[in-house]
């Protein structure tokens, strides 16, 4: 039967189309990394109408009411004096253009925060019926366009023009040195200054509202919101003959870009983004249904680097387009966590936890037995080897079939000398002499332990990692029947030994063993550290080799893809946000895919260009906040408050540079988390905070900040003044208080003295009056003795003398002789004497009398004799010269004498009383 020709091109124009969209459905596996921010990150409204990086390499957002600044740390969000919705912004320079309803102005930046301009301020510009927005700006020949929906404003810097259009438009495009205004039903128009004409041959577009138009290699394009795509030719135009022109139809264009490296981007209504490459001819959807979280793109900008930033009608995503960074995300869960990854040709293989699978015309088809846990794939010429828990499969030409039964096929690893494999498994290690028949396996005997890694540079040696801990070294024979199995770690005094990594490099085997990297001295058949690479892989706790000059290390987190060059190494730094939270500890695996590597995650694995440098940005900028307000550079902050150091990079995609800090020049290193630093119970004085760019081998200086923290309120100026106020006053107060206190306690002391004073007066007084009285008895009795002696002796002599007399008279009255008168009176008198011892005991008692006299007078005047001595007794007396002489045995002319050498020896003059000054001594 003959087919019309018009069913049979309809019939190949449909193969076509779905050949098409088979292949890209097949290419579009892997999708640039895409990092979502929604509202409660940047704290704003739904529907971002406008996106743009400023000069300041922040990006800027016109989300409905609010203009947001994101510069990678801190979300910023600032609202127009009105309160309007923000539809657009431009950026030139330092400003920040923004329309909004019936208002259009700049915002700039100081001191770290965004102020706005108004432009059309108490200018009457927008009519009071109408509802005037923004919603485009552009700058045209010199002058700034504000475009709504019925004018056009022209700002030259000074004056502002108004074009009103007979029709409501929906955008003004520039292209090759013409303004386009699209009306919303009548079609697209050329502006020639305030006349307005439509194009020949452009009206298909009427009925259609036109989103975008793009030049690309010479060619304009007209993209529409219903009718796809249009090339403008010279008659006119054509619509863009590619199958995804149909379903950018059926999804509504609302936006478009072309980029670098032959790329188209289109924003739709309902299906997300479309990546489209003209260099492949295929394209990449990123929608809600792989990694965007909203199918309505609403806007589309570019940074620095090129890469897209998507304003959607719910959040912002940044998707890193020209990253050498591609991601196999499985949103379907059907996979779980991936192990292992190899590519076929017509898709991928891939071992997983839930068993294996292949990935072929974007479905998963697991392999038929292979439920379960897949540890391994391997490729071994065009078969893949592939260790699971349940045995070992081979994978060739699409079909699997099973090569054993030994459970947990870790690891394959290929001899160094020879053409010789060997898998670790749960039970030893298995030995494969020849690749082409794998059923055929040799099993190392007295090996019987969960063997997770294998590795052979010697013949008839192997070593052998435990799963658990411990490191083996087994020596065989020809035949692989075992001689001797040492445990080295063991030997070697090793304690901490669990979980070793064997790592091949460059025909030589290293071990990392607790963070050190060891080589086997075969001479003292003990291991010892590795000099090259403990001195460049410090803090390492995991590798995975690529080939023989890349490799992958595990450094603190991060990963660091390594080069090779003789004994240099160059370190290139995948960032963490790549793969956070999804590595598979212990578990790393790597397959190289020509100049590509897969590396297994959780939810899919990444693929990384091989050749990829990521030569981290420099120009790091240290912007620090104290209480809200910025800090200039050795500012000084108030003590006990909160400071924070924002490391700002200007960079969002792969060349983000991977940043550490110092504090006042410390020995660590500490990493800066979320870009910022945070800094609290700083003490008073100067603080330096130094930031540095890690490449993993090197701190490299990028930036510093200087501050300082004032002292405590308590020892501000004002406080410390006041405090000396205080002590002052307290000193001044003490010190009056102590004035008071002594005043009053001298004025107590005064009367208790005054009252002591009156107490021992009266005491001395009475004291007085009783020695008075006693000096006054004393000398009353000395009188009375001196009396007494006195009486005593004159009684004595008088008595003498009377007897004496009336001797004398008997003898005259008696006898008449003369001479015998005379013999007879002489021996009276001699009779009549006082005899020498009489004389002596008056002597004695006269003595006792005047006992204290004689000592007071002998110790006043040592050089007195006795016989001055007893003169001065006789003188105290008061007897006279006559008196005394008979007593003392001279005459009285002796007595007279005696009494003047006496007053010369007393020291007396002739004024001087002697009996008056003897009776005062």
């Amino acid at each position: 039967m003959d087919l019309n020709p018009n069913i049979l091109k309809s019939i190949l124009l449909k193969s076509v189309f779905f050949f098409f969209i088979a292949f890209q459905i097949q290419a579009q596996e892997l999708l640039p990394f895409v990092e979502n921010y929604n509202k409660s990150d940047y704290q704003g409204d739904n529907q971002i109408w406008n996106v743009a990086q400023g000069k300041d390499k922040a990006m800027y957002f016109a989300n409905n009411h609010y203009l947001l600044r994101y510069d990678g740390v801190v979300w910023e969000k600032y609202s127009l004096p009105n309160k309007t919705i923000i539809r657009s912004i431009l950026i030139e320079g330092d400003r920040i253009y923004s329309g909004s309803y019936k208002e259009f102005g700049y915002w700039y930046r100081k001191n770290g925060k965004m102020h706005y301009v108004s432009i059309t301020k108490k200018l009457r510009l927008f009519d009071e019926k109408d509802n005037e927005e923004i919603w485009k700006i552009f700058r045209f020949k010199g002058s700034l366009y504000f475009q709504s929906f019925n004018d056009v404003f022209i700002y030259n810097g000074k004056h502002i023009q108004k074009i009103k259009f007979p029709f409501l438009i929906s955008y003004c495009f520039v292209v090759d040195n013409h303004v386009y205004a699209a009306s919303v039903d009548k079609g697209l128009f050329r502006m020639d200054g305030s006349k307005i004409s439509n194009p020949k041959g452009w009206d298909i577009l009427k009925n259609t509202v036109v989103h975008a138009i793009e030049k690309y290699k010479n060619q304009t394009y007209i993209f529409t919101q219903k009718k796809g795509i249009f090339i403008v030719e010279k008659n006119g135009l054509r619509p863009w003959e590619n199958p995804l022109n149909e379903t950018l139809k059926s999804n509504g264009i609302n936006v478009a870009k072309f980029i670098k490296n032959n790329k188209l981007v289109v924003g739709t209504g309902n299906k997300g983004v479309f990546i489209y490459d003209f260099n492949t001819n295929t394209y990449k959807n990123i929608d809600r249904n792989n990694v965007l979280m909203n199918n309505s793109v609403l806007s589309i900008g570019f940074d620095k680097e090129e890469d897209l930033w998507l304003g959607l009608d719910n959040g912002i995503a940044h998707v890193e387009v020209n990253s050498p960074i591609s991601f196999f995300y499985d949103n379907s869960g059907i996979l779980g966590s991936v192990y292992s990854v190899a590519t076929i040709d017509k898709g991928y293989l891939i071992a997983s936890n839930h068993g294996i699978f292949e990935f072929d015309s974007g479905n998963f088809k697991m392999m038929p037995g292979t439920q379960g846990q897949g540890w391994n794939i391997t490729k071994i010429g065009e078969k893949y080897v592939i260790g699971h828990n349940d045995g070992t499969f081979c994978y060739e030409n699409g079909v699997l079939t099973k090569t054993n039964n030994v459970s947990g096929g870790w690891n394959l690893s290929k001899s160094m000398i020879n053409e010789t494999y060997f898998q670790s498994t749960y039970s030893g290690v298995l030995v494969y002499n020849d690749d082409s028949n794998l059923k055929q396996s040799i099993k190392i005997n007295d090996l019987t332990k969960p063997i997770k890694y294998v590795a052979q540079n010697k013949k008839n040696e192997i070593w052998a990692a435990d799963n658990y801990r411990g490191l083996y070294r087994v020596l065989f024979d020809d035949n692989f029947k075992t001689k001797k199995v040492e445990n080295i770690t063991q030997q070697s005094k090793i304690t901490n030994d669990f979980g070793v990594k064997v790592f091949e490099f460059r025909n030589e085997i290293l071990f990392l063993i607790n963070n050190v990297w060891y080589t086997f001295n075969s001479i003292s058949n003990k291991l010892e550290e590795n000099e090259l690479f403990n001195t460049n892989f410090k803090n390492i706790t995991d590798v995975v080799a690529i080939d023989k000059d890349h490799f992958i290390v595990l450094q603190d987190g991060i990963l660091y893809h390594i080069y090779s060059h003789d004994n240099k190494f160059v370190w290139n730094m995948i960032q963490e946000k790549y793969y956070k939270g999804k590595l598979i500890n212990e578990n790393l695996r790597i397959f190289r895919s020509h100049n590509h590597y897969l590396m297994n995650l959780d939810d899919g694995f990444i693929s990384l260009q091989l050749g990829y440098e990521n030569e981290q940005n420099k120009g790091v900028k240290v912007e620090a906040y104290n209480e809200g307000e910025l800090l200039p550079n050795d500012g000084k902050i108030k003590h006990n408050t909160e400071l924070r150091v924002n490391v700002i990079s200007g960079i969002y995609g792969a060349s983000k540079p991977n940043l550490f800090y110092q504090i006042n020049k410390g020995k660590n290193y500490i990493p800066i988390s979320n870009g910022s630093v945070v800094l609290n119970n700083l003490s008073s004085g100067s603080h330096s905070v130094v930031i540095f760019k890690n490449d993993g081998a090197n701190y490299d200086k990028v930036s510093s900040f200087d501050f300082r923290v004032a002292q405590p309120w308590y020892f501000s100026f004002w406080m410390i003044f006041l405090y000396f106020s205080v002590i002052g006053a307290v000193l001044f107060f003490y010190y009056k208080w102590n004035k008071l206190r002594y005043t009053q306690k001298l004025k107590l002391q005064a009367e208790e003295l005054k009252h002591q004073r009156e107490i021992l007066e009266m005491e001395l007084k009475k004291e007085n009056e009783l020695n008075v009285q006693e000096y006054e008895k004393h000398i009353l009795e000395l009188e009375l003795q001196s009396k007494s002696s006195e009486v005593a002796g004159k009684s004595l002599s008088i008595a003498k003398q009377s007897e004496m007399i009336e001797n004398i008279q008997n003898i005259l009255n008696s006898e008449k002789d003369f001479n015998k008168l005379k013999s007879e009176i002489k021996k009276a008198i001699k009779i009549n004497e006082v005899n020498k011892h009489e004389w002596e005991i008056f002597e004695t008692n006269l003595n006792q009398i005047h006992n204290e006299f004689i000592i007071n007078l002998s110790k006043k005047y040592p050089h007195l004799t006795p016989k001055d001595i007893k003169l001065c007794v006789y003188l105290k007396m008061n007897l006279s010269s006559k008196e005394i002489a008979p007593m003392m045995n001279i005459s009285f002319r002796g007595v007279e004498l005696h009494r003047y050498r006496l007053r010369k020896k007393l020291n007396l003059t002739q004024d001087d009383n002697l009996s008056k000054f003897l009776l005062s001594l």
